[in-house]
């Protein structure tokens, strides 16, 4: 059936183009540096398209998700701190925190599936609008009540929209390739919480004018920002991938949208399509191939994987100036703004030092993974005992820059597992899952660690040990789960796909030789 759709699909195709085509599939296999060279081409062009649009997107998602963390402290020296304005207790304050996660995780799978039966472009600007409207609504808050409804209301909006990306990728490229571009947008976060904490320093200066506070300022300007970046990908994300020479009809109230233009024409859509045909012929899926990826063993290592990594990261996110402040109270709120944004910059380093070469030495996922969550581990054991403030500071930049690359390397992962094994709804409802399963490790730590925790209000330098401690235990986890899944993949899964409705494309069969190595790389760089 898949050589009947793929006759069907490029008969329409110049003959000279469809034999350069397989001429240079032939070269491929035979080790050939052109044919590497027009794939690599194809690539950049979609990185071009795709990488710059997301990392907009994420870098406003995130911002808007993370303010809130801020706004508890902006401008507390005139009493004009969010957690004042309001008189919330630390209680409240991560019972709110923690309202987000769980309509995350609620709502993550049903999103992601839904991304799936719409052109997915457009559902991602549904989510990047709907952000930016709910977080324009931060900005009226009056009570602990509407506290916690726009915490859950924003929870209901952005969920989907990082599996949802994770998956958008593996639309365009094999899964081994996605690592590195999933590190390139997810920097987005780890620069929004850098440069969040910078501007939200000037928007203290702000505080007052208009008559608005602060973060009320900083809520509002985020959230009109989103809306746009929301109407601006409408037009430019390329939609699905259709086969040249195949022409699709928007239908239903896509006929009312924008239809962006093709990610690639001519003979790189050609090559595009000899390289990802499985992509192309997609059959819908069912309920029966739903229930396959939920009866997947592997789901469960991945998601505790992923647990440990961003319970960690949302915890420092949300927490980190309040454990700066414990490391020195006398520093005034812009002074904690300034230190909070080094955190992310090692947390960015690492992410485009290592994510690269976890692609290309992809058969050894599990200790890329394993050695930076070493490096959260000792992190935060400097930071809950060491005995001078700089140190317990330099304890934070490591769990900082440990972060980074883990929780890309987990999606790609679940990316590589899944797609040849369950095809699109396996990438989709994978990612979805461990995404959403897994940031109930960010409910762990906003409200059951921190200020959940009444032990950790102790004044002095291990004010945060028991937190701390309960952190290390979810990494240590985690760091099992990843041992556990490269043992079970490598000797006892044998990495085998399930064969059936399996398309051996370019890809696939390059995949199947092996990991590229330092193949290519200096050639790659020039």
């Amino acid at each position: 059936m898949a050589d009947t759709l793929k006759e069907t699909a490029i008969q329409d195709i110049p003959e000279t183009a469809i034999n350069e085509c397989d001429s240079t599939e032939d070269r491929e296999v035979g080790g050939d540096a052109v044919a590497d060279a027009k794939v690599e081409k194809v690539y950049k062009k979609l990185d071009r398209r795709i990488v710059p649009a997301f990392w907009i997107l994420y870098f406003l998602c995130a911002a808007i998700r993370s303010n809130v963390g801020l706004s508890l402290t902006m401008n507390s020296s005139t009493g004009d701190a969010l957690s004042q304005r309001l008189k919330l207790t630390p209680h409240q304050i991560s019972t709110g925190l923690a309202l987000f996660y769980v309509c995350y995780v609620l709502f993550d799978v049903p999103a992601n599936l839904i991304m799936t039966r719409l052109s997915p472009h457009v559902w991602m600007s549904r989510i990047v609008i709907g952000v930016g409207v709910v977080g324009c609504c931060h900005a009226a808050l009056n009570a602990v009540w509407n506290f916690y409804l726009l915490r859950l209301l924003l929870g209901i909006v952005i969920a989907g929209m990082w599996p949802g990306m994770a998956y958008y990728l593996t639309l365009f490229y094999p899964p081994s390739r996605t690592g590195k571009r999933i590190g390139q947008y997810f920097t987005a976060a780890q620069v929004s919480a850098a440069v969040v904490g910078l501007v939200s320093a000037g928007f203290q200066k702000m505080n007052g004018m208009g008559g608005l506070t602060g973060y009320e300022w900083m809520f509002l300007l985020y959230g009109v920002s989103a809306v746009l970046c929301g109407v601006f990908i409408l037009y430019w994300l390329p939609g699905r991938p259709v086969a040249p020479g195949a022409t699709v009809k928007p239908s239903g109230f896509q006929k009312y949208l924008p239809v962006p233009k093709p990610a690639l024409v001519g003979e790189d859509a050609v090559i595009h399509y000899e390289e990802l045909t499985r992509v192309y012929n997609v059959p819908p899926w069912t309920i029966k191939d739903l229930m396959g990826v939920l009866m997947d063993w592997r789901l469960w290592p991945l998601t505790i994987m992923y647990f440990g990594v961003v319970g960690v990261g949302i915890g420092v996110q949300n927490f980190g100036t309040l454990i700066i402040r414990a490391i020195n109270p006398q520093l005034t709120s812009i002074e904690l703004s300034l230190l909070f944004s080094p955190i992310w910059v090692c947390d960015l380093i690492a992410i485009l030092l290592v994510t690269p070469f976890s692609d290309r030495f992809n058969r050894h996922r599990a200790l890329f993974f394993t050695v930076p969550v070493c490096v959260q581990i000792s992190g935060l054991l400097v930071t809950t005992y060491a005995t001078n403030p700089w140190g317990r500071y330099f304890g934070l930049l490591m769990i900082g820059f440990g972060l980074g690359p883990t929780v890309p390397i987990c999606m790609t992962w679940t990316n590589e597992i899944f797609q040849p094994r369950h095809g699109e709804v396996g990438v989709a409802a994978a990612s979805a899952l461990v995404s959403g399963l897994g940031n109930l490790g960010s409910v762990t730590t906003t409200y059951a660690l921190y200020t959940g925790w009444a032990s950790d209000n102790v004044v002095g330098p291990k004010q945060f040990r028991k937190s701390n401690l309960v952190m290390i235990g979810i990494l240590c986890i985690s760091i099992l789960s990843a041992i556990t899944m490269g043992f079970l993949v490598k000797y006892i899964d044998g990495r085998k796909t399930s064969g059936e409705g399996v398309l051996l494309d370019r890809a696939a069969r390059r995949e199947q030789r092996g990991q590229r190595g330092f193949s290519g790389f200096w050639r790659s760089r020039s």
